[in-house]
């Protein structure tokens, strides 16, 4: 009789480990899903297409408040992890959990779910949100395209709705204002598009890499959170962030990252001490001799300095940095410092889900996330930005969020941009890629 098995996600890896290894797995039924992490998404249930014939209902999905009802109404015998972005007192509360009803406890591992591609894959991955892995990603595509390559970006899912296409390609900005994207998947999306590069993401991984395949000459795998690549990697790079020490041996998976890197980039550099520096310069040595340390910083600009200087701002940042990231702030609230304003604090005009946001994450600092899973979240985000007395609103995300809500202030944009202050550049990372003759062993 199969073992009746619950998959615990947040609408990204739960399903690419679902697709590529439970759902041919005649020894399980997977009788739910739990969801975390995702505030405000629009899924309820599994579709028949994804989850084939052996489910012609579907599977339903749940809140992972419910674990323990939901193994006594099924009689779960194994809780299955999938999702990251996890410090290791998170991951050990999961744990206990799961087996606090009975039930056994699994993680899926590399070998297992690992894709392997007839393209070079280079990977982009975290050891928390926040950390600019986008930004490394950005600088890697565009060496990428100086040689002439063509790059197919792959970027981790982010399935919020039942409508979810199975594969989605982007090959220019008109495709992506043509689409029913959240603000949270055009942030990812935006940035490689403006540069010419296509990008690719859905819910099916297998089959993304059928069409990524076809698009590119390499592949460049856009990490999520701080999950590890579905693609088996020929390079693999690592970004930690050197403001916030002891992320790059403290979370899951992150540290898998770490571990298995050819390069780990720690940005910010410019932001933290010598000693935090030094400190996980000395924990990355501890479980990876072998790999390049690069140094890095984010040089940060904004669009109109003059509507900065010396006024009254909001601040709005990318959501997952400032949510389960765990980052005080971004790029936005550096730029305001950086020239001169004064941050006006939201929190007290927060509206709507936005307010218990702030009770959710009370370590986020005097700035807006940009938080757009749903059409009420883009209503209480509006709201909230438009109430407040202020000059001018500075955007610190990667999209142009005015075409997703009407803002009432003048906007200014703020850029940011990747700059090596030691260690092997990034031209000298893709050469090393270029090298490479297969994929990594693991």
């Amino acid at each position: 009789m199969p073992r009746k098995v619950v998959v615990i996600g947040a609408g990204g890896r739960d399903f690419h480990n679902f697709i590529t290894v439970l759902r041919k797995d005649s020894s399980v039924e997977v009788v739910a899903f739990l969801f975390t992490q995702i505030p405000g998404a629009e899924i309820r249930r599994v579709s028949r297409e994804v989850a084939g014939d052996r489910y012609p209902a579907g599977i339903p999905i749940y809140p992972l408040e419910m674990l323990p009802n939901i193994v006594k109404f099924y009689g779960v015998d194994e809780a299955i992890l999938s999702f990251s972005d996890l410090t290791y007192d998170e991951l050990g509360n999961v744990i206990s959990h799961v087996l606090s009803t009975g039930c056994s406890f699994r993680i899926l591992g590399l070998k297992e779910t690992m894709l392997d591609s007839t393209k070079p894959v280079i990977a982009v991955t975290a050891t928390k949100t926040g950390a600019g892995k986008s930004t490394v990603s950005k600088a890697i595509v565009e060496e990428l395209r100086k040689r002439g390559l063509r790059v197919s970006v792959v970027r981790h899912p982010m399935i919020y709705r039942d409508s979810t296409p199975l594969v989605q390609v982007f090959k220019d900005l008109n495709d992506l204002n043509a689409s029913s994207l959240t603000i949270e998947e055009r942030e990812e999306v935006e940035p490689h598009l403006k540069i010419g590069a296509p990008v690719l993401l859905g819910v099916d991984y297998t089959k993304i890499l059928v069409e990524a395949e076809k698009l590119g000459d390499v592949i460049l795998w856009d990490g999520g959170n701080n999950d590890w690549p579905f693609y088996r990697p020929w390079y693999w790079v690592a970004v930690t962030d050197a403001t916030r020490p002891g992320i790059e041996v403290g979370a899951f998976p992150g540290e898998v990252n770490i571990r298995l890197a050819d390069a780990i980039i720690l940005t910010k550099v410019g932001e933290a001490s010598k000693e935090n520096i030094d400190r996980i310069v000395k924990n990355i040595r501890k479980i990876n001799s072998n790999a390049h340390i690069v140094k890095a910083d984010f040089v940060v600009n904004v669009d109109k300095p003059d509507m900065v200087s010396g006024k009254k701002v909001i601040v709005v940042e990318d959501a997952p940095t400032v949510t389960h990231g765990g980052a005080a702030y971004g790029a936005g609230y550096v730029a305001a410092k950086r020239f001169g304003a004064e941050v006006v604090d939201p929190r007290k005009y927060a509206v709507g889900y936005l307010r218990k946001v702030y009770e959710q994450y009370p370590g986020m600092g005097p700035v807006i996330p940009s938080m757009g899973y749903s059409l009420q979240q883009l209503r209480d985000l509006e709201q909230t930005i438009n109430s407040i007395d202020a000059d001018a609103v500075i955007i610190a995300t990667p999209t142009d969020l005015e075409k997703v809500i009407k803002i009432n202030k003048p906007v200014v944009k703020v850029f940011w941009q990747l700059k090596i202050v030691e260690g092997p550049s990034i031209e000298d990372l893709v050469n090393e890629f270029l090298s490479r003759s297969s994929p990594k062993s693991i």
